[in-house]
């Protein structure tokens, strides 16, 4: 009987690692990282703050506030590690999940409620955060990323451009033909792909029979397994896949290994496909809970610090929670009002007819 792959907890040896579950810091001979105390804090409360922010958006779909919410508990190290090591000048092109970049890009995370709550279409502007709104057709961001970074080429800028993408979204052809594009042109891209091994309800193995980040090879490009849950790992990789995009050597696809440990959107139950044993097994791998125990054994951080972000992560929620509830529902015919940048005769007779229908309603018993 031939052999399963691995998946779940037993992670591949290939796989780079700056941070044990543990909190053990360990060296890696191609990639390391040099973080003060201050910076590792720092981490630690972007890893917080935005797990706070998740479970608040999670509650709010429960309650009816929100449509759905795609939740990003696990994902934090790969997010918050990929994020800090963009520059300001980097362009961001995310898929529906990636909360943490967001945060990393100064998006008012009220915004992204927005979206979910169906009063706006992403209401932050992309050009102000260099982070484009949020994609749901599954793996088209990837193009639009790859035509960005030959802009970028051609200007002769200093910047890159990163897009994130999910497992199940490999299998994709917008995603492939990337690829091509990226290596053909040369272009400034990182490919951050978050394999949390779940396409909603496929496996990891049902996408590919190789690890993904070999797939760059086919392509002509460099290819890079991360620890997805060591953010320590995740901002040392990404910042080099970031430097090497903008010094003129190419695109980069980095795997983050990570998990999903919630369901795929708050439609799902990921009960009726993997088993509790593979979730308890990556619970003790927790991005968050392995740079606290990183911090307590170096004596960098005391129990003042923790309860301090505590503190400040349910205030953020509170804050989050309110602002969201008052968020005033749109007017019908604002959806015609950010389709295009300038006016648009189709668009227009649409609008007028549409209005033309709410009218008839005016009066009605």
């Amino acid at each position: 009987m031939k052999a399963e792959a691995p998946r779940g907890a037993d992670a591949p040896p290939e796989l780079v690692q700056l941070l044990t579950p543990e909190g053990e810091r360990v060296e890696h001979p191609d990639y390391d990282i040099e973080l003060s105390g201050d910076e590792v804090r720092s981490l630690y409360r972007d890893l917080a703050l935005v797990r706070r922010i998740d479970l608040e958006a999670v509650a709010l779909q429960r309650q009816g506030e929100l449509g759905i919410w795609a939740s990003l508990l696990g994902q934090e190290a790969a997010q918050i590690g990929s994020g800090r090591a963009l520059t300001d000048a980097d362009m961001v092109f995310p898929t529906y999940r990636e909360h943490g970049v967001a945060w990393c890009r100064n998006v008012d995370p009220v915004k992204l409620l927005g979206l979910f709550r169906g009063v706006n279409h992403g209401g932050w502007d992309p050009a102000e955060h260099n982070f484009h709104l949020y994609t749901i057709v599954i793996g088209s961001q990837t193009l639009h990323a790859v035509g960005y970074a030959m802009g970028i080429q051609r200007d002769g800028a200093e910047a890159a451009t990163i897009v994130y993408f999910g497992d199940g979204a490999t299998s994709q052809g917008d995603v492939n033909e990337s690829f091509i594009w990226a290596s053909v042109f040369n272009a400034p891209v990182v490919f951050f792909c978050q394999n949390n091994q779940w396409a909603i309800s496929e496996p990891l193995e049902k996408q590919s029979r190789i690890p993904l980040y070999r797939r760059a090879s086919g392509f002509g490009f460099p290819g890079i397994r991360v620890d997805g849950n060591d953010v320590f790992a995740c901002l040392a990789v990404t910042r080099e896949a970031l430097r090497n995009a903008r010094e003129g050597q190419g695109p980069t696809l980095i795997e983050a290994y990570t998990y999903r440990m919630g369901a795929h959107t708050t439609s799902d139950d990921p009960t009726r496909y993997r088993v509790a044993s593979e979730l308890e097994a990556w619970k003790l791998k927790d991005p968050i809970e392995r740079v606290k125990a990183y911090l307590f054994k170096n004596q960098l951080a005391d129990q003042d610090f923790f309860e301090s972000i505590e503190l400040e992560a349910d205030e953020l929620g509170k804050d989050l929670r309110r602002r969201c509830l008052e968020m005033p529902d749109p007017g019908p015919l604002a959806i015609f009002d950010h389709v295009y940048a300038e006016p648009h005769a189709l668009l227009r007779e649409e609008r007028e007819q549409y209005a033309a229908y709410l009218a008839g309603f005016e009066g009605a018993s």
